[in-house]
């Protein structure tokens, strides 16, 4: 068969477009002549042979060939198991009144590298490439001088594409307004979101999509929630992530401190003598009913024990309800009211 694309691409017969796609990038990467500069003629062979084995293999037509062929079969003058008409590097060709015969034309190495990710230079702006985001025109021209001093194919993982370097799009940060009953028990919230997103050639196409945020109990104000890279797609960028930054609504009843919840009673000076009972309806909706038997003073503070907001990382434990008073006092007294005040509260 001459040369194996199947194992030069270190893929199985049966390999589906995204794994060579995978094995392209993985070895482009290795071979491309500038990551060689010590072995650079045998980087060369190999990368054009990488580049070969990908441009036929992925091509239905030329992979049919080439499997019922061979190398020969491609380079050869062998009719093509469905002559339909010219594709992208080969043409269809009558010679005297013999059969339609397929010419393989093998492009530029560096022209299939470039077209795959997505630019004709994935090293913009390093080294000799000018500005950031810059870089060469043209995939054929030589991307010499573009690794002076570190390697910075170090910065990639395996099979990651050499034009996301770095550079990520800054997070997009949205505020998600939560009612306190939400926080207390919790809830999922959908939020639709539009966005852009590149399909195999590059075009940009808008979608919609549903995001779901589970919120936790007892989540406070700031807590945020990442959904990774779901901002727009565009070349040589990584997505955004988007961060949704939890707000909490003012509460008619309530106002939380930590874990706590604050309930300010409004009572009368002999109310705060004499005794009051608080009702109250929890943010889950049950009737509480707290007597208290104490003098109430400006500064006093009942407390009742884990009826707070739940703790997020122990939803069973819980903070406190602390309930304060603002007394009312009398604007003015009838000298008969001072006269009854002072005999009933002289010790």
């Amino acid at each position: 068969m001459g040369v194996d694309y199947y194992k030069i691409l270190q893929v199985d017969k049966n390999a589906k477009d995204d794994d060579l796609k995978k094995a392209y990038r993985k070895l482009a990467m290795k071979w491309h002549p500038d990551k060689n500069p010590n072995n650079k003629k045998e980087a060369e062979a190999k990368f054009k042979q990488i580049s070969e084995a990908y441009e036929v293999l992925s091509d239905p037509q030329k992979r049919a060939v080439y499997d019922q062929y061979g190398e020969e079969g491609l380079k050869g003058q062998v009719p093509p198991p469905d002559a339909g008409g010219p594709g992208g590097g080969a043409t269809f060709f009558q010679t005297g009144d013999g059969p339609n015969v397929f010419r393989f034309n093998p492009r530029n190495a560096d022209d299939i590298f470039a077209e795959f990710f997505g630019f004709s230079s994935p090293f913009g702006g390093m080294g000799g490439g000018g500005g950031h985001g810059g870089g060469m025109r043209g995939g054929s021209r030589s991307f010499g001088g573009m690794f002076g001093g570190d390697d910075i194919f170090s910065s990639f993982g395996e099979g990651r594409p050499m034009n996301q370097a770095p550079r990520k799009a800054p997070p997009i940060e949205k505020t998600l307004p939560c009612s306190l009953e939400e926080l207390y028990k919790g809830t999922t919230k959908k939020m639709k979101i539009s966005r852009e997103i590149a399909d195999a050639s590059g075009k940009t196409i808008p979608v919609e999509e549903i995001l779901t945020i589970d919120i936790k109990p007892g989540w406070k104000k700031g807590t945020k929630i990442t959904f990774p890279e779901k901002g727009n797609e565009q070349p040589n960028v990584v997505p955004a992530d988007l961060v949704f930054i939890i707000d909490e609504k003012p509460h008619s009843v309530f106002t939380r401190e930590g874990n706590d919840l604050v309930f300010t009673q409004k009572i009368s000076l002999a109310e705060a003598l004499t005794g009051y009972t608080v009702h109250l309806t929890t943010l889950d909706g049950r009737s509480l009913t707290i007597p208290i038997t104490n003098v109430i003073n400006p500064s006093y503070e009942e407390v009742v024990p884990r009826e707070g907001m739940p703790i997020p990382k122990d939803p069973s434990k819980r903070g406190n309800l602390r309930i304060k008073f603002n007394i009312k006092f009398p604007t003015r007294l009838t000298s008969e009211q001072k006269s009854g005040i002072k005999k009933l509260l002289a010790s």
